[in-house]
């Protein structure tokens, strides 16, 4: 299955049904008068969050939606059947941004989530309900409500406790493979990784989702490689998992270079908890690993972990350090959800 984290919709509910115009002219009926019945409304166009999709590839092949118009309404006091809805399917983590592509209309989150993004008309009323005492044959009926006709984007941006970030070639996609069943494409040049990937990886009876996304270089956050189309993936991460490349000619410079394009990225992203490790340090003897470390962590501030993906050293530590921070990130959520709480029971004061 092709890979597809963007994609333009053209949407269009139901128009309502027009009232009828009617007069009860049965024979042997004394008392006559109107019958006409109202309209039935227009479907809606919603957008639903299903289980075991992971991409919008679905969207490239159909990108126009029609939801059903109502029925006009009908002698004998007849209302007109309702528009059927059309329901768009969704993966979890869905964005409905509007036309403008930054206008945030839904955050899909949650599996069964759904929302109402452009309502069906209301169905007309028929000349029955326009009749009084005044006006006892009134040959009026109101026409449906018009359909909503909108154009709208889907980005999907999955949901992982963990984003890895590196340079191309850093060994994100072998460290996925070694601690989970994901099976990346694994090769000895750049941009091997041209598509996120998602692992299930698990420590000490625990399990959480890593995220792989393809590398970033200088410029990245000008359209440079395949630029910072991938980082919105790793916007909803609770911890980055840096990894630089041990072998690579200048390591410090290269998390120089990551950290520069998170900044330039925008958001919070640079500001995410981060751990900083040092890959591929089975290249490596023991005078280099401790010299690059040594440098690295003048330049983060922070302690730097010492890991190979291909002998797996150092492997579960790393992990155990994602799990930390995780759980941290979890607690810093609660106690603010328990805040709120606290702040909307408080009795109002002046």
């Amino acid at each position: 299955m092709k890979f597809l984290d963007f994609a333009k919709v053209y949407i269009r509910s139901g128009a309502g049904g027009a009232g009828c115009i009617s007069f009860r002219r049965e024979k042997f009926i004394e008392y006559g008068g109107p019958d006409g019945g109202d309209g039935g409304a227009g479907g809606c166009v919603a957008v639903e969050v299903v289980d075991g999709l992971n991409t919008l590839i679905d969207f490239r092949y159909q990108q126009h939606f029609f939801a059903q118009n109502g029925q006009h309404g009908m002698g004998s006091q007849c209302t007109g059947r309702d528009g059927i809805d059309k329901v768009l399917l969704v993966p979890v983590g869905t964005e409905i941004l509007d036309e403008d592509q930054e206008t945030v209309i839904a955050d899909m989150t949650e599996v069964g989530q759904r929302v109402v993004i452009a309502k069906g008309g209301n169905g007309g009323w028929g000349n029955l309900h326009f009749k009084s005492a005044t006006n006892q044959a009134p040959r009026r009926a109101n026409p449906g409500q018009e359909a909503v006709e909108r154009t709208i984007w889907l980005r999907l941006k999955l949901i992982a406790d963990v984003g890895l970030l590196g340079m191309p070639n850093a060994g994100k996609s072998t460290f996925l493979a070694a601690t989970s069943n994901a099976r990346p494409k694994v090769a000895d040049y750049p941009f091997t990784t041209l598509v996120p990937n998602l692992g299930v990886v698990g420590i000490d009876n625990v399990e959480f989702v890593v995220a792989d996304i393809p590398g970033l270089i200088a410029g990245a956050s000008e359209g440079r490689g395949l630029g910072d189309l991938f980082l919105a993936h790793v916007e909803r991460c609770a911890v980055l998992l840096h990894l630089v490349d041990g072998a690579s000619g200048d390591p410090v410079e290269d998390y120089k270079t990551i950290i520069h394009e998170l900044e330039a990225y925008g958001g919070d992203l640079a500001d995410k908890p981060r751990v900083t490790v040092l890959n591929k340090i089975d290249a490596l003897d023991d005078e280099e690993r401790a010299f690059i470390k040594e440098e690295l962590e003048a330049v983060t501030g922070t302690p730097v972990m010492l890991m190979s993906g291909v002998s797996r050293e150092g492997v579960p530590d790393v992990l155990r350090a994602l799990r930390a921070e995780i759980d941290d990130n979890r607690l810093r959520h609660r106690v603010a959800e328990e805040a709120e709480l606290d702040q909307e029971d408080a009795p109002w004061q002046p």
